[in-house]
């Protein structure tokens, strides 16, 4: 009778888990080389990205593409924002390739280029990562478009509910010496 009952009880909790937010991309996978079509060595058009689990409570999802392997003589932080996109309806589950028009509601963020939208991968000395991000948020953020990753991030602080990461790798044909 005890083991019945511990039984029903670990079943019962299990039910009451909720899986963690989590991104991937059919164009590759954590830790892998992206492929060349969406660098700057390629066409450079967007990645294809897509989350499930995201927790109750999600009003809007912010996507954001990073490069934390710059030059310090290029850039003295040492990052590159490569994509910032904010207010992605939370009944949107994914962004496709080549993504040429936003989901409703998606708000376009500033990337290092000064320029909205997506620029892919171009690292000038050697193979560089590049970390996409998810954050599933509780709120709306209140940004206009081109608004910087550090203001998209400001603007989340107290309404994170959860958050993702995939990396992937780079290095140019040039940079393989």
């Amino acid at each position: 009778m005890i083991r019945l009952v511990i039984f029903l009880m670990a079943l019962y909790f299990m039910g009451e888990q909720t899986m963690a937010l989590t991104l991937t991309s059919p164009a590759f996978s954590q830790n892998s080389p992206i492929p060349s079509k969406y660098t700057c060595d390629g066409a450079n058009i967007s990645i294809p990205l897509q989350w499930d689990g995201a927790p109750e409570g999600t009003m809007t999802f912010v996507v954001i593409c990073e490069d934390p392997d710059v030059p310090h003589s290029l850039r003295p932080d040492g990052m590159y924002d490569h994509w910032v996109l904010f207010n992605i309806a939370a009944s949107v589950p994914n962004l496709p390739e080549n993504m040429r028009s936003l989901p409703q509601g998606a708000v376009q963020g500033m990337n290092t280029s000064n320029k909205l939208g997506y620029t892919g991968p171009c690292p000038p000395d050697r193979q560089h990562r590049y970390f996409f991000k998810i954050f599933a948020l509780d709120t709306t953020l209140d940004l206009p478009q081109g608004a910087t990753k550090a203001e998209v991030i400001a603007a989340c602080q107290g309404h994170i509910l959860d958050q993702a990461e995939l990396m992937g790798v780079y290095n140019r044909p040039q940079n393989k010496g």
